[in-house]
């Protein structure tokens, strides 16, 4: 398994616009962070988790040349803004996207993006088949490889990482059950949301992402979904242990 971060920023990005803070101004390519995505190749499918506002560059910075499925946590635009986008996908494969969310997320998605689903649509929109991910208690199959949603509170919205392999994807939580915490056990990677070093209402902070990670003790880790207000990526990474690490966009991980 191939993971490339394709963003690693929070919903404002960085830098984030008219902001003149160390972090924004910071010439270090880790310290420019993208909407938060990630891309996975595994069993010869290729895999997006998210696509947000900025999906198109994404894509042609990552050289992704074919897109199998659509995977979302949750329903919020720095992660839908971009499914517009996957008409390129669609013509160059001739074929319907696979799009897998929980119904919630999918009535979302229908309502925003209304002509996708029109009734007459209007020629060379996006192309889509809509997977309902019905129980969070069991893997599901995206084209023939098993998923296991992880569920997570981003403060009271209830939304899901997932689990491929020895793979754990989380982003936007502050809340995890034990139920949750228990299936991230023995996980060769776990990538979890550190937003800040400050209390947030729907975001693990640093420390409070740390301590999960302690808890669930998997080989490697790396934090996402980062605000120019944790600081600069040099100056964070020399405080954690050496077995977490910022991602940062465009970092490859095997897994």
């Amino acid at each position: 398994m191939v993971v490339t971060f394709l963003g690693t920023g929070t919903s404002s990005g960085v830098p984030m616009i008219g902001c003149t803070c160390e972090v924004c101004r910071s010439l270090d390519h880790r310290d420019k962070r993208l909407r938060v995505s990630v891309h996975v190749v595994v069993d010869g499918r290729s895999l997006v988790i998210d696509s947000g506002p900025d999906f198109r560059q994404q894509m042609l910075r990552a050289g992704i040349v074919q897109l199998d499925a659509l995977l979302f946590t949750h329903e919020h635009k720095d992660h839908t803004a971009g499914l517009d986008d996957i008409r390129a996908f669609n013509f160059r494969q001739q074929a319907d996207m696979p799009v897998f969310a929980e119904p919630r997320v999918l009535q979302q998605l229908q309502h925003e993006f209304a002509y996708i689903f029109a009734e007459h649509k209007y020629p060379g929109v996006p192309r889509v088949r809509l997977h309902p991910i019905e129980r969070d208690d069991e893997p599901f199959d995206v084209l023939g490889v098993p998923v296991l949603p992880l569920r997570a509170l981003h403060h009271r919205l209830p939304v899901l990482g997932f689990r491929l392999g020895g793979f754990c994807y989380l982003t936007d939580a502050n809340h995890l059950g034990p139920e949750t915490r228990a299936q991230l056990r023995d996980a060769d990677v776990i990538v979890l949301n550190a937003l800040r070093r400050e209390e947030h209402i729907s975001h693990f902070t640093l420390a409070q992402a740390v301590e999960v990670l302690e808890e669930a003790a998997p080989k490697r880790a790396y934090l996402t979904h980062i605000s120019h207000q944790l600081g600069r990526h040099h100056d964070v990474e020399a405080e954690l242990p050496s077995w977490i690490r910022l991602a940062y966009d465009g970092l490859k991980v095997e897994v």
